[in-house]
Order: C-alpha cells, then sequence, then structure tokens
C-alpha cells in the first residue's frame, strides 16, 4: 500500500522503508511524522485559548481488536455501482447500490455496515457523513429497522436471498482535513481509502476480505473538470441531458474498497505505451499540476522498467488496458496502490536535477514499482484482515528492494535496507510498541502500518528466499499467486505455498518453526557467537547462542529459525571451502539455527580462520561476537562479503565511538589501526563511489542509542563520542579528504544524470566535504557555502546547505538560506526541504528556529509533507530534541494534540516518537513522561491513544520490574 513515508524515507516511511516504501522510508531525507497550529503559541492570552479547546474533549480509550476475534462476513458484495455528484467542493452526493447474498449462517444475522458517524467526536474535525435514504431492492428501506451508532450502521429483516441494497449519502470532500475517504487537493477531488476511509464515502463492508467488482460513475458540472478518474477501463465520456459531464469505470477485478480510488481536476498528462510479453499494449498516464510532467519522466521510466522487471523475476503481466498515476500533493503516504489508478504523494513522483537530490530519485524509482508490484502482491491476491498487512507490504517491500538492488548496486542497498531497520525497527522493536509482523492486537488499525510490519516483514521474506533459493522461492510464489488469485489470504497461505514448494525441491526445508517464531515473536534476537580451533584435527567449531528479547508485554518467547549465511577466510584473505559435518547447511554457506544453544563442526579447515558471519545481513539480528579491532581491519579489506565489509568498518568506528564515551579519549593502538583502516578503503579501487562512500561513513545517532543498555541512552554523550571521532579522522586524513573531494567534482563539469557512477561519485564527494569542514571549518566551509551559490544539482546544494546551517555563523545561514528560497519561493517540495533541513540542524537555537517557521507563508499547516518536514524532523533531531530542559518533549506533545484534532494519523506517527521514552536516562525519561501524561490526559483519538497509553504501561511494568 502506501508507501510509508519511514524516517528519512520521505524527502525523504516503512511509514513510504510501509509504505504505506512508508515511513517510514522517501529513504534517507526527512524524518517522522507530526503536525502544527500556529494559534497556539506560547504568548498566554493564546496559551489560555489552547488549554480552553483542549478541555472541550472527552478522553475515550482505545478498544483493543484481536486476531482471535475475526469472523467471516455475513453478508458478501458481489457488485458494486457507485454513482458520485460533483456539485461542489463541499457537497458531493455519492449514491451506492450493492449486489449482495447472505454467506453461511449470515441470512439469520443482521447485517452490519461501516460508515463515517453523523457528528464528529469531541468537536474534532474528523470526517462525517449525512445519510439521506436507504433503499432495499429498489423500495425504500424501513428505518425503523436500522440502527446507527458512531461508525455503525446495523441493518436487520433483510431477505433470505440475495437483494440488492442502495444508500444515497451527501459528504463535504473539502472539510474533510484527515485525508481519509474522500477530499479535496489543490482545486481537485482524491481520494485515500487504505485502511479504512471509504467508510468516509458510503456505508459498507470496510475490511479487506469482502471483494466486490466496482463500477463507478462520475457526474460533474460540464468542462470543470478535465479529468473524470477512477478504478479499470473507461467508458466515453458523455454530456447528459441536463448539461452535466457523464463517464463510467468498470474495473472487472474483484477488489476491496479500500483500493478504490477517484480523481476529478483540471491535470497536464504524460503519456506513453507497454507491450507486455504476451503483446498487449498498456497506456500510461501520469497526471500532475499544471507544468509539472517534465518532472514526472524518471517515474514514467521507473514504471516501465518495473513493468519489465516483475514479467522476467516473477512472471507477473499488467492485466488491465490501462495504467494510471496521479501526483497529489496533499497525501498521508507516500503513495497508494488503487486498481489501475495509484494515487501518490507528489514528493514520491516528480524529480528533476534542479529540485530533486540523488536520493530522492531512487526513492521515486522504489516506491513507483512498489505501487505498481501491488496489482498482484496485494490487489489481484488481497489480504483478509489487517493483522496481515505484512503479506502484501512486506512481500512487496522485498520486491521493490530486489528491484531496486537489480537496477543500481546490490551492495549499496543491502546497506541502505539494514541501515533504515537497524535505526528504525530495531528501535520500535525496543520500544513499547514492539510487535510481531502479523500483530494479535491493536488499539487503531492506522497503527499497523509500522517499519515492523513493513521492514521487518520484508527481512522475513528475505530470510525465506535465503533459506530455499531463488529457483524454490520463486515456485512457492508461483504457487501462492496461482492458488489465491482473486481472494483475500493470510501469512499461513503465503507459508504454505513455499512450504509446498520447498517440499518438491531437491532440499526440502521444514518452515514450521520459522512461521511460528516470526511472524508471532517481537523483538530482535541476538546471537551471542563463540568460536574455537583444534589445529590437530583441522576442526573449527562455532558455538551459536539464542538470547531471547524480553518485552514487557509479550510472553516468554521461544528460539527463533535463523538463517545465518557465513564465510570463513584464510590468513592472507582467501575463501576457505566450508565442510560442515553436521546437516545443518543449505545454499552452500547457510546454517539453520533453530536451537536455544547449537554447535557448528567444520572439517578440514587448514588454519584458524576469520569468521565473516551473517553476510548480507541474512537475518534481521544483532550479533555478539568478541572481535578485536585487528580483525575487524582484516574484514574491513579482505572480506568478500560487500555488506559484511562495511559491517566490519561499522564496527571499528562504534568500538571508537563506545570508548571515546566511556574513557573520554581515544587510545592510540584503536586510532592507529581505524585510520590505516580507512586509508585501505580510500585506495582501493575495486570498490564502487558509493560502496566506498558507506563504507567511510560513520553510524547513525540512532544506530549507536539502540546498543546503548535500557535506561542509559544520552543523546548528548553520544553525540560527543560521535562528533569527537570524526574531527579525529577529519583532522587526520585532512589532506586525504580534499584529495577526494577534487577528484570527484568532475559531474560539477556536466549536466546532471542520475546513475550509479555519477551519484556515486556526488555521494564520495559530499562525505570528504563533510570530514573537511569538520577538520578545518574557516578553510573548507566556503567549500560548501560554494555549492550552494552554484545550484547545478539539489544533492550538492542541500549538502551545502546542511554543512553550513550545522558549521556556519549566523550571516553566512541566512545567506544560504535566502537564497533558496528566493530561488524556490513557488516550488513547495523545494521548500518542504528547506524546512526539513533547518529543523534537522545540529544547533542549540533549532527549536526556536522551527517556531519561526511555523509562520513562514510557505508553510502550511495541515499538509502531511510540511508538518513531517517541520515538525517531524525536528523530532528527529537526536541531540536537540532530547535537551535536558524538556523544551522539544512539551512542544512535540502541544503539536500532537492539535494536530490530532483533523489528522489523527499524522498525529500518531509524531507521537511513536516518545514510545522509546524507557530507553533514555532517568532526567530525559522523567519529561518524556510528563509530556506522555500532558497527552494522555487531553488526546481523544484512538490512534494516539493506544501509543501514549502502552508506552505509559510500559514504563510503569518497568518501574514495578525494578
Amino acid at each position: 500500500m502506501p508507501k510509508l513515508p519511514c524516517l528519512k524515507r520521505i524527502l525523504m516511511w516503512k511509514p513510504i522503508r510501509n509504505g504505506a516504501w512508508g515511513i517510514l522510508l522517501m529513504h534517507k531525507v526527512l524524518m517522522q511524522h507530526v503536525c502544527f497550529c500556529k494559534k497556539y503559541c506560547c504568548c498566554k492570552a493564546r496559551e489560555r485559548k489552547r488549554i480552553c479547546i483542549l478541555k472541550k474533549r472527552i478522553p475515550m480509550s482505545a478498544k483493543e481488536l484481536y486476531l482471535r476475534d475475526y469472523q467471516p462476513l455475513t453478508h458478501v458484495i458481489d457488485r458494486t455501482e457507485l454513482t458520485f455528484e460533483l456539485l461542489a467542493e463541499d457537497e458531493v452526493i455519492v449514491t451506492s447500490l450493492l449486489h449482495m447474498r447472505p454467506h453461511g449462517d449470515g441470512a439469520a444475522q443482521p447485517l452490519q455496515l461501516s460508515g463515517a458517524p453523523e457528528i464528529a467526536p469531541n468537536g474534532s474535525d474528523v470526517p462525517t457523513m449525512e445519510l439521506l435514504a436507504i433503499r432495499l431492492d429498489d423500495a425504500p428501506y424501513p428505518r425503523e429497522h436500522a440502527q446507527r451508532v458512531g461508525e455503525t450502521l446495523t441493518l436487520s429483516a433483510l431477505p433470505h436471498r440475495p437483494f440488492t441494497l442502495g444508500f444515497t449519502t451527501k459528504i463535504n470532500p473539502q472539510a474533510n482535513r484527515s485525508l481519509n475517504g474522500l477530499y479535496t487537493s489543490g482545486g481537485k477531488f482524491t481520494t485515500q481509502c487504505e485502511a479504512h476511509g471509504f467508510r468516509n464515502i458510503t456505508f459498507y463492508h470496510d475490511r479487506p476480505d469482502c471483494l466486490s467488482i466496482f463500477t463507478t460513475t462520475i457526474i460533474a458540472p460540464h468542462g470543470a473538470y478535465a479529468q473524470l478518474l477512477s478504478n479499470g477501463n473507461p467508458s466515453e465520456r458523455t454530456l447528459r441531458a441536463d448539461g452535466r459531464d457523464e463517464i463510467t469505470w468498470h474495473d472487472p477485478y474483484p477488489k476491496p474498497c479500500y483500493l478504490f480510488a477517484l480523481v476529478a481536476g483540471n491535470l497536464d498528462a504524460l503519456r506513453d505505451t507497454f507491450t507486455t510479453r504476451s503483446g498487449r499494449t498498456v497506456d500510461l498516464v501520469i497526471y500532475t499540476d499544471a507544468g509539472d510532467t517534465p518532472r514526472a519522466v524518471h517515474a514514467m521510466e521507473s514504471l516501465k522498467a518495473s513493468m519489465k522487471w516483475d514479467e522476467e523475476r516473477f512472471g507477473r503481466e499488467y492485466d488491465l488496458d490501462l495504467f494510471q498515476i496521479v501526483a497529489v500533493h496533499d497525501f498521508n503516504f507516500g503513495a497508494m496502490e488503487n486498481k489501475g489508478l495509484n494515487i501518490f504523494n507528489a514528493q514520491a513522483i516528480l524529480a528533476d536535477p534542479d529540485t530533486a537530490t540523488d536520493t530522492r530519485y531512487e526513492f521515486i524509482q522504489a516506491v513507483v514499482a512498489h505501487e505498481y508490484f501491488h496489482n498482484w502482491s496485494g490487489n489481484r491476491v488481497t489480504c483478509r484482515d489487517w493483522f496481515q498487512l505484512s503479506l502484501k507490504e512486506g512481500f512487496t517491500v522485498f520486491r521493490d528492494a530486489e528491484f531496486t538492488a537489480d537496477m543500481n548496486d546490490r551492495a549499496v542497498k543491502r546497506i541502505d535496507d539494514v541501515q533504515d531497520m537497524r535505526t528504525v525497527q530495531f528501535a520500535e522493536d525496543a520500544s513499547s510498541m514492539a510487535h510481531p509482523i502479523r500483530p494479535q492486537s491493536v488499539g487503531a488499525i492506522e497503527n499497523f502500518y509500522t517499519a515492523t510490519v513493513y521492514e521487518k516483514g520484508s527481512e522475513v521474506i528475505r530470510m525465506m528466499h535465503t533459506m530455499l533459493g531463488e529457483a524454490t522461492f520463486r515456485a512457492g510464489c508461483d504457487l501462492y499467486f496461482d492458488r489465491h488469485d482473486g481472494q483475500a489470504a493470510t501469512t499461513e497461505d503465503f507459508v504454505r505455498a513455499m512450504q509446498d514448494a520447498s517440499n518438491n525441491s531437491a532440499q526440502p526445508i521444514d518452515l514450521s518453526q520459522f512461521e511460528a517464531t516470526w511472524y508471532n515473536q517481537a523483538g530482535t534476537p541476538t546471537l551471542d557467537v563463540h568460536d574455537s580451533y583444534d589445529a590437530s584435527s583441522k576442526r573449527y567449531t562455532l558455538h551459536i547462542r539464542q538470547l531471547l528479547p524480553t518485552l514487557w508485554n509479550q510472553p516468554k518467547h521461544q528460539p527463533f529459525h535463523i538463517p545465518v549465511r557465513l564465510g570463513l577466510l584464510s590468513a592472507d584473505g582467501t575463501t576457505i571451502p566450508l565442510h560442515c559435518e553436521t546437516p545443518c547447511i543449505t545454499n552452500e554457506d547457510v546454517l539453520h539455527v533453530r536451537a536455544l544453544e547449537e554447535s557448528f563442526v567444520f572439517s578440514d579447515v587448514p588454519e584458524r580462520p576469520t569468521l565473516s558471519i551473517l553476510r548480507a545481513w541474512s537475518a534481521p539480528v544483532l550479533i555478539c561476537y568478541d572481535r578485536t579491532v585487528a580483525e575487524y581491519a582484516f574484514l574491513m579489506k579482505h572480506d568478500t562479503d560487500g555488506f559484511n565489509r562495511y559491517e566490519a568498518g561499522q564496527q571499528l568506528m562504534l568500538h571508537a565511538i563506545t570508548q571515546i564515551m566511556r574513557d573520554g579519549s581515544l587510545s592510540e593502538h584503536v586510532q592507529d589501526i581505524l585510520i590505516a583502516s580507512i586509508e585501505d578503503v580510500l585506495a582501493d579501487d575495486s570498490l564502487s563511489p558509493a560502496l566506498m562512500a558507506r563504507s567511510l561513513t560513520l553510524p547513525d545517532m540512532g544506530y549507536i542509542a539502540e546498543l546503548q543498555d535500557e535506561g542509559t541512552v544520552n543523546p548528548e554523550h553520544i553525540h560527543h563520542g560521535r562528533a569527537s571521532l570524526k574531527r579525529i579522522i577529519a583532522q587526520t586524513l585532512c589532506d586525504k579528504w580534499h584529495a577526494l573531494y577534487m577528484r570527484n567534482r568532475s559531474t560539477e563539469a556536466r549536466p546532471y544524470l542520475w546513475n550509479v557512477q555519477d551519484a556515486g561519485e556526488r555521494a564520495l564527494k559530499n562525505l570528504a566535504l563533510s570530514y573537511l569542514v569538520s577538520a578545518d571549518t574557516k578553510t573548507y566551509l566556503p567549500y560548501a557555502i560554494s555549492q550552494c551559490r552554484a545550484f547545478h544539482n539539489m544533492t550538492d546544494v542541500r549538502v551545502g546547505l546542511r554543512l553550513t546551517l550545522d558549521a556556519g555563523d549566523s550571516a553566512q545561514r541566512a545567506e544560504v538560506l535566502d537564497a533558496y528560497a528566493t530561488r524556490y519561493a513557488n516550488n513547495n517540495l523545494a521548500m518542504t526541504q528547506w524546512f526539513a533541513d533547518q529543523a534537522s540542524a545540529d544547533r542549540s537555537d533549532v527549536l526556536d528556529d522551527v517556531r519561526r517557521l511555523l509562520e513562514h507563508p510557505a508553510y502550511d499547516g495541515k499538509n502531511p509533507n510540511n508538518i513531517r518536514a517541520l515538525i517531524g524532523s525536528f523530532a528527529g533531531n537526536m541531540r536537540w530534541m532530547h535537551h535536558t530542559d524538556g523544551s522539544g518533549y512539551r512542544f512535540l506533545a502541544e503539536h500532537i494534540l492539535s494536530i490530532e484534532q483533523f489528522n489523527p494519523m499524522v498525529a500518531a506517527g509524531l507521537s511513536k516518537r516518545l514510545a522509546t521514552a524507557p530507553r533514555f536516562e532517568p532526567t530525559r525519561r522523567a519529561l518524556m513522561l510528563s509530556s506522555l501524561q500532558h497527552i494522555e490526559h487531553y488526546a481523544f483519538s484512538p490512534n494516539v491513544r493506544e501509543i501514549v497509553q502502552k508506552t505509559l504501561a510500559s514504563m510503569q511494568a518497568r518501574q514495578s520490574a525494578a
């Protein structure tokens, strides 16, 4: 679905690594969720007004929903006929005709349908819907048989045979600022129906297991909208007798209502075609606001590449005659896979060299592919209930990751995905919101769209691919699609297809333990690794013990089934063949760790080897293995696995940072080894520029925080350790960084191109510049300012801007900020990035800047992109969000409460920033507790209250246990 705007993923998420890839990622340019309300400032009069408004709210406990309570439909809807009369932006009449029949013993039960309430709860701005009429088999339905309570309409005395049920409702899209259902954005109508947006349009089975064939008619004032779009294939547009325009769309494939879409507007179109492998011609159209179609060219090329790749890699061919994408600036997610009519957040579809970074280009390529791949993994085969969300999202994230790896640099893609897992998903697994990829309960369905469901769900699929191998995995996918086409499936159905394919292979693998643990257990397991070598027998023994996570709200865990890819290296760096004495290995280099403790013995090992473990990050686990810094340096130079070579460097840097945090300085021994290892990397011409850049980048502060003991995280200490090491590396190798910077400036002399080589060179150049500014700000900051002035490409401009914001004086900052704002004043996507960079700055007065920018004329406090960019980025500013004066927490709490009134989903995303409170040291933890209690007192939506209440409960449980 929705490719999540996962942390750092949308302007950066799973989120869209999420789509819902949401948040979080969209990877690498932003942070995550939030809100705004500029009328609630710090002046006393306005503060009194804010408190008055908050007191009008009636807090409600989130009603927990459980997977175990799933019940099949009492009535199915075979066909759905919808008519939309677009009278005005604030008035739309929706007429629905549902062709229904009882299912199972449903004839004896009342029919329950979902629909928006008649009156918004607690004085909020969430959508409402007026019910004008109900008809049963073309006759008025007796109102005494209808009961409407909240979002539920119950109808009794229905026939025990097939029947038609009709509803006429009136809605106000213009007032729908939750952006769920039908709403207006920039003068056009658009929709977002996953997960529960369709109920804001009409009454329906708003659940994914209700598959129906949709026919949609749109009626609008003549000439008002050049495009009247919906799912499927269109009829000819006609002029009605009453002078209005009318068009009908028919989608021949059954789908749940969350895949419904409608767009009406005056848009420019970029058109192309794609010829499928069977010879059919598919028309492709990307609709944008006027003048934006040149910025959709990259997305169109990405679409055609993904269609071709899906045919070749998964055997999946597109099934309609038309595929459409619409770019929208007001959108909660990154994109949405509606059948035949994808709707995209504009920042996930529009790019040109002047406004988009290299990261954004790759992000767009991935998101376009993700949403297209959903046509099979999500649309043709959907999920039975929302607890199965990872069935479509985890699988599709895996598919788009493989596509991106094939299109670009596989090792670099793997590194980027692991970084996102470690900084976002591991944090979630360690927080009060930890949950399995198939949760057992939830307070609000929208809270399912997490890094765990998306990114960790993808890693679970990847582990099956690793264990089974490409051929067997592909056979399992074919079985899954063939068996469940046109159905709503479960995660058990997917694993069963993989198991059956494995049973038919030369090397069957029992997946029962794998399914029982990875789908049902939360948290991040740790592998405690020890080894020994017997020179006389030439046997090498590897001991692996699983350290299972202990979570406050989870039962005791059982050992996981973990695939561990490994290699053994000799002293000269050559690979030692693996001869495992027990039948524990598949695909030549993959161990299956199933027990709490296991030992694996390898024979014919001529010398004590160096272990390269968890190659390509074969499982989402932590590794505890006692290495020397010399061993890390050896692997940095000799490991043949691209990811593990990078990982060795990260661990060496982490060792140095930890030593500085603990001792206050870096030992000469560690420094000498680290500097020599970095010099080896800089001299290695076999590395691609992008891989070299990743290998020389310091670990992220968020990842360092996740490695600290619970209750000890101190962002200031982490920042000091990381910044100190960066300064040591920068100053010691200053000449080499300067040479590297100059050597990779060639891209500035030619027109911008986004490709692996050029993007890698820019990444390497800008990494060198970052080290140079750290080494000697006075000498090298002018280089960064020069990049801002040149405006050659957005990648260089934003790196220069961020370095200047962190290290420049007030005059230098003003110069680059003003020049940027002048150039991009009328480009809201570029200005969104401008907000994000300022909110992410490493300066003590950054919160003052954020407050000031809330009043900026380019800032729209109701727009999710702006909210994420400004307040979401500040919430992700680890050093200054967590200042010990508590101002960051109070600021965040007030904005959560403000935005909750009109968009609970975005407010809930922001609330997750406080769910990590138990990880922090006592002073910050107490301040976060105070803000959480403040939110809990005033919040009304299940979305926000679930997150806050679970965080408070986890803190109480930990305190009681202590």
